[in-house]
């Protein structure tokens, strides 16, 4: 059984930066996408950037030119810089993979990592 343990969240200013860590562990053969979602209170859901395993990326517009994703496959790993950070971007971050086991294929997830961003 393989899971995503999340790192690195936190509390920070508005206008301050974080680092998102997400690792993947278990009997793995290899990772397709990778990606990050948050969720803020009340709120659904939402995607907020995603990486291939060839480390093409995509972006929410909320988020373009404040965020990068990027991804270690050496370490299955991915993560998420986050710069410019405003209050609206407060919601627990959450990372999912889709992983290759010896199983077939799956969709891990993580249990999320809380970011709150003061004004």
């Amino acid at each position: 059984q393989g899971q995503l343990v999340e790192s690195g969240g936190g509390l920070v200013q508005a206008g301050g930066s974080l680092r998102l860590s997400c690792a993947a562990s278990g009997s793995i053969f290899s990772i397709n996408d990778m990606g990050w979602y948050r969720q803020a209170p009340g709120k659904q859901r939402e995607l907020v950037a995603r990486i291939t395993s060839g480390g093409s990326a995509n972006y929410a517009d909320y988020v373009k030119g404040r965020f990068t994703i990027s991804r270690d496959n050496g370490k299955n790993t991915v993560y998420l810089q986050m710069n410019s950070l405003k209050p609206e971007d407060t919601a627990v971050y959450y990372c999912n993979a889709v992983v290759n086991t010896r199983w077939g294929e799956y969709i891990y997830r993580g249990q999320g990592t809380q970011v709150t961003v003061s004004s």
